[in-house]
């Protein structure tokens, strides 16, 4: 049996079928799973209605894990999670169990499952030139040496605007290029199946939309201002969905309807950026792809579960 690897948009259900998965297991007398998040926020303290931690009732006994890593005012790269997640998958196949990694964060599943993409390493004193620049002569100049980047990177984002072009300055080759090599290397691993839900764009952008909302009525204005007013949101975790645009509104730049919408907006565009993401992955040879406009959780565990035995 080969461990699942379950990707999915945002508000596409994902916890809850690693959850049922978990559940499945045990009911057919197999290992019973434990749950490995993959996502770049949950790794944060006190960031967890807005990070969609599941909470211990949605856990339903099930063991999760790299939740809670971090205090919000550290950073936190792809590399340590990695490093995490590799020593905490050895650890539970070593007692018996099973893991099932399960996350958004689409960067973190390829290195998993491909190692990290190998870029030339940073350079201080480019970066600092380039985040000087004038953001109109930045955005052109990413847009004229590498249009490909340019239409998957939004003109507000800043960190990725530099990265790519660095990696250009400092190689001469795009990084969209160098990410297509890494791209067809795909399948460096025989012990997990990456198995993906599918969503059509409408109903996915309605469950945004109703998640969103749900967070507000169960408290994430005040778990945001807590957070910002202690000063605990660092310069990665105030980047956040959600938070981001709830400091917006302490800080008198919106109103709290504005900030809610705003968040709706942010989250359906990270959606279509995750889109991308989940055509890459697609590539992944063995992977298996649930349409998730029929069932529920339920149902598709049972998908998970038998596309873990195939071809074993």
């Amino acid at each position: 049996m080969r461990f699942p690897v379950i990707v999915g948009p945002t508000a596409g259900g994902k916890s809850a079928l690693a959850v049922e998965t978990a559940l499945a297991l045990e009911a057919r007398g197999l290992p019973r799973g434990e749950v490995v998040s993959c996502d770049s926020i949950q790794v944060y303290k006190g960031l967890d209605i807005g990070s969609g931690k599941a909470t211990e009732p949605e856990r339903r006994g099930v063991v999760h894990h790299l939740i809670d890593l971090v205090e919000p005012t550290e950073t936190f790269s792809v590399q340590q999670w990695l490093d995490h997640a590799e020593r905490t998958i050895a650890d539970i196949c070593a007692r018996g169990s099973t893991p099932i990694v399960v996350g958004g964060t689409h960067l973190y599943i390829k290195a998993l499952l491909d190692g990290l993409f190998k870029g030339p390493g940073s350079d201080a004193a480019l970066r600092a030139q380039l985040e000087a620049m004038d953001p109109a002569e930045r955005r052109a100049e990413l847009e004229r040496v590498d249009p490909e980047a340019a239409a998957r990177i939004h003109p507000n984002d800043l960190r990725r605007t530099v990265r790519a072009l660095e990696v250009y300055r400092l190689t001469g080759t795009p990084i969209s290029a160098q990410q297509r090599q890494w791209d067809a290397g795909g399948g460096g691993r025989d012990d997990c199946v990456l198995v993906g839900l599918e969503w059509e764009t409408d109903a996915i952008n309605r469950r945004i939309n109703d998640r969103v909302r749900d967070m507000i009525e169960r408290g994430l204005v005040d778990e945001a201002c807590a957070l910002w007013e202690s000063g605990r949101l660092g310069p990665t975790a105030r980047e956040a969905l959600g938070y981001k645009q709830l400091v917006r509104h302490f800080e008198g730049d919106w109103s709290l309807e504005e900030a809610v919408e705003q968040i709706k907006i942010e989250t359906r565009r990270f959606a279509k950026n995750q889109r991308t993401w989940l055509r890459r992955l697609r590539a992944t040879p063995g992977s298996v792809w649930i349409d998730a406009g029929s069932g529920g959780p339920a149902e598709w565990a049972q998908d998970v579960v038998e596309a873990s035995f195939r071809d074993v």
